[in-house]
């Protein structure tokens, strides 16, 4: 397939579109101002100095690890191995600089002249005349490493020749180190063995001291926050800097970890529905340049390379936050009347006013022909009555309006908790709760999950502010009604108010209905993945995040980083590129052919799903991977937007 055709599906038309609220774009911090001097050179032979790096390195922005800077090079094996390091900067892609700089033999001469001609030739194929790499600098660290772009398969003899060559034409080259970013090139690696010192990823991660989860600027009062957060003592206004990763996080104008993030951990994927910035920073918390601005009125700017803290007026914090929250008002789809338990399998996107989106989207998955769990839905109907027959309704509407509720967040708390326990203490309709019964005996565990009118939909994603409830084999009447009224209550979670409010969502409208499902066990990991590239436009890929399946993909921080790995999709030839590894695992969790086989799902869902949603360019997908025939089973699909830092416009290598 090739790249237009590829695109082409991507935005393939359908008629039915999916609406959520609507959300403010990401603020974009600006993009540095360096200027390349008139008097730098396009290319040496040698680096022999840091002046003469820094002269020819570039920080842009679309690399998968902040704080780098890169110099691409050329090695022309037929001219005697001669080595061009490249202003990069100014000749960004091998392609233009061999264009403008090197002399072609007239049967070169078409190839040269075409941009795809020569990647395929001068990466892919054994008869190259070039060797295409980059040295990367991670400066948290100090790491050197020499770098091919995923899909070069050179062979292992020329990839250990170029290395010791570069090596010896650059100042660090004894701390020089090859990173592999493929199962091939790391094959390679290992086939060559200590005559090609490699990059341990997990050491690069644990040297990372700042990571950018969503750029942008805001503007707030910073909020440094030891221990575990108190949802009801933030504001929309506070720039928090939280020792520990959250598991959950209302709004606020920026977030600040002291430890690393899983990139799409629910807290980041909050952050960037709701276009805050989000970032780690190792040790903020205790950080003087972050201690004396506590309590400050400051402006952080977080960037693709680095970031910015400092003092602001509050003339231009108010500017600001008039324009931080979505503008209009959003009421979710409600339809009360049918009252069958349906089979998930059945449900369509039309679905959502009586099943919630959880639900019916994964219903347009089994349409697709994809894996998994199945079930079936007790939809709003039965929520609605439970709240009808106790009088919680009532409750409920005059809650609504009371101005202490509104005005106080600890009065919301009390209130909140004091609703849960209502439902969570009334009885549920007993034919109800029988019929339930009767469709999970067996001797497997079921899950009761969320399916919301406000969730997972394109411009309010919702990750992770409902519960879920897993009951064991053969379950009571009394389990099952406890685990009807705990996802019944986690409407009224604090956490999911206050998200609903931010994005001025018709809470009166908002009801639960239960997707119950088997349990998936025997299975080796459990993944997050959505269907773009989140580092860089110009370079389609889908971005998986896996974890083994004692740790957790969408709550996880610094302790347990997943395994991090983008599948380029520009081809049928499916490209992976391996981040990091999950510090969890001693090796690999997703083996080649399961990231084969993820990649073309992910595809197959991106095409038929995204054309139908507003306001999102992509789903997030997760995922469980089997132990015994090492089965993806989708359990989860809902739109997202991913945002673009400047400088990421379209680019081939």
């Amino acid at each position: 397939m090739t790249r237009a055709l590829a695109l082409l599906l991507l935005v393939s038309a359908c008629p039915k579109q999916v609406h959520g609220p609507t959300r403010r774009t990401i603020e974009q911090p600006p993009p540095g101002d360096e200027q390349v001097a008139e008097d730098v050179p396009d290319w040496v032979e040698r680096i022999d100095d840091p002046d003469a790096w820094l002269r020819l390195a570039y920080r842009p922005a679309y690399q998968t690890a902040a704080r780098t800077e890169v110099v691409k090079l050329l090695v022309d094996m037929e001219d005697d191995w001669k080595t061009y390091f490249v202003q990069s900067e100014r000749w960004e892609l091998h392609y233009a600089f061999a264009r403008r700089f090197i002399d072609f033999p007239r049967r070169h001469v078409e190839q040269w002249r075409d941009h795809q001609a020569f990647n395929v030739e001068q990466y892919r194929r054994p008869d190259r005349r070039f060797f295409l790499a980059s040295l990367v600098r991670y400066m948290d660290g100090n790491v050197w490493a020499l770098e091919l772009v995923p899909g070069d398969n050179i062979d292992a003899e020329r990839l250990q020749r170029a290395f010791e060559h570069i090596r010896e034409r650059v100042f660090f080259g004894s701390q020089l180190r090859f990173r592999a970013l493929s199962p091939l090139q790391q094959r390679h690696a290992d086939t060559i063995g200590d005559a090609m010192p490699t990059v341990d990823l997990t050491a690069l991660m644990a040297r990372v001291r700042y990571q950018p989860l969503v750029t942008g600027v805001a503007y707030g009062y910073l909020r440094i926050v030891r221990g575990e957060l108190d949802v009801s003592a933030l504001r929309p206004n506070d720039i928090v800097v939280a020792e520990h990763v959250p598991s959950e996080l209302p709004p606020v104008s920026a977030l600040i970890t002291s430890g690393l993030q899983a990139p799409l951990a629910h807290v980041a994927i909050l952050s960037r529905n709701r276009g805050t910035p989000d970032m780690a920073l190792r040790d903020a918390v205790n950080l003087p340049e972050v201690q004396q601005l506590e309590g400050q009125l400051v402006r952080l700017a977080v960037g693709p390379q680095e970031y910015v803290l400092e003092r602001t007026s509050l003339r231009e914090a108010e500017i600001r936050w008039r324009d931080s929250r979505p503008s209009q008002p959003f009421e979710p789809v409600l339809d009360f009347g049918p009252n069958a338990l349906v089979d998930v399998c059945t449900l369509a996107l039309d679905d959502i006013a009586t099943a919630g989106a959880k639900a019916s989207q994964l219903g347009e998955v089994c349409r697709l022909g994809i894996r998994n769990p199945g079930g079936f839905v007790v939809p709003f109907h039965h929520y609605g009555v439970h709240l009808h027959r106790h009088g919680i309704r009532d409750d409920i509407e005059a809650m609504l309006v009371d101005a202490g509720f509104r005005g106080d967040s600890a009065e919301r708390a009390r209130r909140l908790q004091a609703l849960r326990t209502k439902i969570e203490s009334s009885d549920v309709n007993r034919a109800l709760v029988r019929d339930i019964r009767r469709r999970i005996r067996g001797s497997q565990r079921w899950i009761f999950r969320s399916s919301t009118n406000a969730e997972d939909l394109p411009g309010f994603n919702g990750a992770g502010l409902y519960r879920s409830i897993v009951v064991g084999p053969n379950p009571t009447e009394a389990q099952v009604a406890d685990a009807l009224r705990q996802v019944w209550a986690s409407v009224w979670l604090q956490r999911g108010y206050e998200e609903r409010d931010w994005f001025r969502i018709d809470q009166a409208q908002v009801a639960m209905a239960i997707l119950i499902q088997p349990f998936v066990d025997d299975v080796v990991g459990n993944g997050v993945a959505i269907t773009r590239n989140p580092f860089d436009q110009a370079r389609p890929a889908v971005f998986v995040n896996v974890q083994t399946r004692e740790g957790s993909v969408t709550g996880a921080g610094d302790d347990e980083l997943p395994e991090q790995v983008l599948i380029y999709t520009w081809s049928e030839d499916l490209e992976f590129e391996v981040i990091s590894r999950s510090t969890r695992s001693q090796g690999e969790i997703l083996t080649e052919a399961d990231l084969r086989a993820l990649g073309q799902l992910l595809q197959q869902i991106h095409t038929q799903l995204e054309p139908r949603y507003q306001d999102s360019n992509a789903v997030d997908v997760e995922f469980l991977l089997t132990r015994g025939e090492r089965r993806v089973v989708v359990v989860q699909a809902r739109p997202i937007q991913v945002e673009y830092a400047p400088g990421t416009e379209y680019r081939e290598y």
